[in-house]
C-alpha cells in the first residue's frame, strides 16, 4: 500500500524560496520524506526553519528509511516503545479509515511492500503463493494497539508498520497547523503532490489554481484537469508511475497491495483524487480508493463527505472519467 508518488499534481507556483518584490508571498521550497516540496504562505516572517523542524520530527517518529527512527526500532528491533503525539494520531487514524475501508487500508501491509520491491526492505527474487501466505499471518492492523501507557505492543513479533501512505499527508497538515498557529491566513502546501490550501493567492487574488496529470502521458507531461483549491485538502493515487514489469512473467506489478489476498491489486483506475478537510485523511482514502473496487470506493466517499475524481478505463479500454458532484465544482472550464 505504500505510495510513492512523484508530484502526480502539479502546483501552478513559482520557482524562488524567498518573497521577492514582485510577490507578497514567501517561498520554501526544497526535498524531504523521499520527495520534492513546495509551500507558499502570505507572511512577513520565513517559517522554513521551523518546517525543517516538522520533517525532522516526522521522519524521527514514522520513517522506515531511518534505522533509529521509532517504527524502525519497533519494526526491525521488536521494542515496545512509547510513541510520541505524531505517531499516536497517525496511528488512530490509520485505525478508522482501517474499519472504514473493510481492512483494506492497512498500514502493517509492509513487509508484502518490501517483497514486490516498493520499500527499504529486500525484494524477493520470486513471488510464490506459499510465501505471500505465510506473510499474510502477521498482516493486520488488529495485532497492533497502543496500551495504556502510550507503549505500542504487537501480537508477533514479525508485524511490520509502515505510513507512508498517510503520513505525507499528515506531514502537511502538520506544517498548516504550524503556520495558522503564527496566524498566517493564506497558503498553499504541497508535499509529493499532496495539498492543502488555506485561503487565496494574494498574488492573483483568486483561489489556488493546481492541476491534475494526465495518467496516459508517456515521456513528456501534459495536464488532465485544472482545479481551484480553496480551504480543502487534496491526495492523489495511481498505480501509472510507480510498477514495474516482472521479468520472468512479462506481468505488469504496481504498487497497490490488496492486504486480504496478499496480492498487487489489478484495477481499471489509474489514479483517483480525493479531496477532504485535511490531507491525512485524504492521502488515506486516496491509497485505499486504489485498492477497492470503484462503486464501493464512490459510496464510501459520499458517507464519508469526502470527493473524488476517478481515471480509469472502461471494459472496452477507453479512458473515461467520473467525479463526485462536489469535485465537480472546483473544475475550471476549458
Amino acid at each position: 500500500m505504500k505510495k510513492i508518488i512523484s508530484l502526480l499534481l502539479l502546483v501552478i507556483t513559482f520557482s524562488c524560496q524567498k518573497k521577492t518584490e514582485e510577490s507578497q508571498l514567501v517561498q520554501n521550497v526544497g526535498e524531504a520524506l523521499g520527495t520534492t516540496y513546495s509551500i507558499q504562505y502570505q507572511s512577513e516572517e520565513d517559517y522554513h526553519e521551523q518546517i525543517n523542524e516538522i520533517f525532522e520530527k516526522v521522519n524521527q517518529s514514522m520513517s522506515t528509511y531511518i534505522p533509529n527512527s521509532d517504527i524502525s526500532r519497533f519494526n526491525l528491533k521488536n521494542e515496545e516503545i512509547v510513541v510520541d503525539d505524531y505517531f499516536k494520531e497517525v496511528f488512530l487514524a490509520s485505525q478508522k479509515v482501517w474499519l472504514k475501508t473493510d481492512s483494506l487500508f492497512d498500514p502493517t501491509v509492509g513487509p508484502l511492500v518490501n517483497v514486490y520491491g516498493f520499500g527499504p526492505g529486500k525484494k524477493l527474487k520470486q513471488i510464490d503463493s506459499l510465501k505471500i501466505d505465510s506473510i499474510l499471518t502477521f498482516v493486520g492492523l488488529d495485532k497492533v494497539k497502543i496500551n495504556e501507557e502510550g507503549k505500542l505492543i504487537k501480537q508477533d513479533t514479525r508485524v511490520y508498520i509502515d505510513f507512508n501512505a498517510i503520513a505525507k499527508g499528515y506531514t502537511i497538515d502538520l506544517i498548516g497547523r504550524m503556520l495558522e498557529k503564527n496566524e498566517v491566513k493564506n497558503y498553499l502546501i504541497e508535499i509529493g503532490g499532496e495539498l492543502l490550501a488555506k485561503g487565496i493567492n494574494v498574488d492573483s487574488k483568486n483561489d489556488w489554481i493546481v492541476a491534475v496529470d494526465d495518467p496516459t502521458q508517456t515521456e513528456e507531461r501534459t495536464l488532465i484537469r485544472t482545479l481551484k483549491l480553496k480551504d480543502k485538502a487534496m491526495a492523489t493515487s495511481g498505480n501509472y508511475r510507480k510498477f514495474y514489469i516482472d521479468s520472468l512473467t512479462g506481468e505488469k506489478v504496481v504498487h497497490s497491495i490488496n492486504p486480504k489476498t496478499g496480492k498487487t491489486q489489478k484495477t481499471n483506475v489509474l489514479s483517483v483524487s480525493v479531496i477532504a478537510e485535511n490531507c491525512m485523511m485524504a492521502d488515506a482514502y486516496a491509497t485505499a480508493f486504489m485498492i477497492l473496487d470503484m462503486e464501493t470506493s464512490i459510496l464510501l466517499s459520499e458517507k464519508e463527505n469526502l470527493d473524488a475524481y476517478y481515471i480509469y478505463l472502461d471494459d472496452e479500454g477507453i479512458i473515461k472519467e467520473y467525479f463526485t458532484e462536489g469535485f465537480s465544482k472546483i473544475i475550471m472550464s476549458d
